[in-house]
């Protein structure tokens, strides 16, 4: 039987409308998922638009659910577990998940709250992971109040590091102070001494002012660009004493860092903000709050009826 799904379609206002799809049947190594909940991510948006996802496939990378169809084997999780997953075609009441993407989701973390983790949490995580995180470091993000820049500021405090969170307005701090901040800034004019880790996810302009704040040895992990703008460096800006800018992705399976993130939001040790939630079929409208930057932490979907 056919399942829905949100697919791409350029002729849409949000290039995505809600379809009906082929039911998924799971490979070796796949578990099948029902899903109730997805999150909503600024790369999706950009997906949708950029020709990276093919005209009539399912988009989407987070997903959260129940498996309904365990491995052949026996192994991986049972029927009925919920689980977690960072997946291609999220975006459907029903996928086929490789078992290394998910990760079950444990007792007092709700569906919704579990839904905003994957692609958000794992990229903070790993982008921080990548960058040397340690005590002794100096660590500034950018478009910090946005679902990534959340999770970074509290993991990096976790990690006894300094942590210096940067918002387009004051309206967009709230919050960032109580997650770990120990400076929470609007733009980056008024930080003057060297950082020795940025996570930035806004590029343009605020990644070149970045890159000019950091240390000698220090690292620059490039998350995202939600501003869009080109970033043009001066002349000479990257001669001179040893750093680096790097781009970044999520690569390879991602269950074993989703363990974690939702051990550590089970247990109230990483606080998971959902500023946006409602079913669905109002996938333009999180779409529009989400390009508006009017989304507090991250969006979340309820798929099939309203939250």
């Amino acid at each position: 039987m056919p399942v829905r799904a949100l697919v791409v379609d350029p002729s849409a206002s949000a290039a995505v409308r809600l379809a009906e799809v082929s039911d998924p049947v799971p490979a070796p190594g796949q578990v099948l998922v029902d899903v109730s909940h997805a999150s909503l991510n600024y790369g999706d948006l950009n997906d949708a638009r950029s020709g990276r996802i093919p005209v009539g496939a399912v988009l989407g990378s987070d997903a959260a659910g129940v498996v309904v169809r365990a491995m052949a084997d026996g192994t991986g999780p049972a029927v009925g577990t919920r689980v977690v997953a960072l997946t291609a075609g999220a975006f459907a009441e029903r996928v086929a998940i490789d078992v290394g993407a998910l990760a079950e989701v444990p007792k007092g973390l709700q569906p919704a709250q579990a839904a905003a983790l994957p692609v958000a949490g794992v990229a903070a995580l790993r982008s921080l992971r990548a960058a040397g995180l340690g005590p002794d470091k100096r660590v500034l993000v950018t478009g910090a109040s946005g679902g990534v820049g959340r999770f970074a500021v509290q993991l990096a405090a976790r990690a006894g590091a300094h942590v210096i969170a940067s918002v387009g307005s004051a309206a967009r701090a709230e919050g960032l102070s109580e997650a770990g901040a120990d400076e929470v800034l609007i733009g980056l004019e008024c930080l003057h001494r060297p950082v020795d880790v940025v996570i930035d996810s806004v590029g343009g302009s605020q990644l070149v002012a970045a890159w000019n704040l950091l240390a000698p040895g220090g690292s620059v992990q490039s998350v995202g660009w939600t501003s869009g703008e080109p970033a043009v460096f001066a002349p000479y800006a990257t001669v001179g004493p040893a750093k680096s800018l790097n781009s970044f992705v999520i690569e390879g399976e991602a269950g074993a860092d989703l363990a974690v993130l939702t051990r550590l939001a089970a247990e109230g040790l990483l606080r998971v903000e959902v500023g946006w939630q409602g079913s669905w079929d109002r996938f333009e409208e999180a779409a529009e709050a989400l390009r508006g930057r009017r989304v507090v932490g991250k969006a979340v979907m309820a798929l099939g009826s309203p939250l």
